[in-house]
């Protein structure tokens, strides 16, 4: 008898786990229906979103509140990177050495250039104003 009531147990969960297991696809596949379509319009507004959230220039006659946080980013005129090319471009040289010096409060890059003749030539950039020296 005993054996009979766990066969019959075991037989009533294999029918209850094929009928749930023939429901999930269709399930599922209502689902995934449903997600699709609002997947696609999220990702299609979350480049706007992004964009409305970055700081701007502000639309003239906007009061302070529509303008926005603005970050004041210090521009040092001139990066390393620039003056390197700028003296490679204007010496028909390679950079072959950099440094970053301060001389009264300014920054400025010493760049060694060698030629394609062999001559060394030391150019003085300000970092500011990108004037050579």
């Amino acid at each position: 008898m005993a054996v009979w009531a766990v066969s019959l147990m075991t037989m009533t969960a294999r029918i209850a786990f094929q009928a749930q297991r023939a429901k999930l696809p269709i399930v599922m596949n209502k689902i995934r229906q449903g997600l699709w379509p609002a997947t696609m319009l999220v990702l299609g507004f979350a480049p706007m979103t992004q964009a409305h959230s970055m700081p701007g220039q502000s639309v003239a006659g906007a009061s302070t509140e529509d303008r926005g946080i603005v970050i004041d980013v210090p521009n040092d005129g001139m990066s390393l990177d620039e003056a390197v090319r700028k003296a490679e471009a204007q010496f028909r040289a390679r950079v072959v050495r950099t440094e970053v010096q301060d001389e009264d409060g300014r920054k400025v890059y010493v760049l060694k250039l060698l030629s394609e003749d062999g001559r060394v030539i030391t150019v003085r950039i300000d970092a500011a104003t990108g004037r050579m020296r």
